[in-house]
């Protein structure tokens, strides 16, 4: 992973929890799980933006029209 080892990883976990406090921890990890899954989910959904062309009035009108019988 990265090329880290054991030894470093548990530098980088004790630095972090000098600076950040172990309270602190918990949320953290809670509030980056959840922008991880909020951005897998905004890259899977489509967008929800309708970009369709509006039409016309009168094209409105005539398609709401009953079709009459020949």
């Amino acid at each position: 992973m990265f090329g880290l080892g054991m030894s470093e990883l548990l530098i980088i976990l004790v630095i972090v929890m000098v600076i950040f406090g172990a309270r602190r921890l918990p949320e953290i990890g809670a509030g980056l799980g959840e922008g991880i899954k909020n951005f897998k989910k905004g890259i899977s959904k489509p967008d929800e933006i309708d970009i369709t062309p509006e039409q016309k009035k009168e094209n409105i009108e005539e398609s709401k029209k009953p079709i009459e019988p020949q």
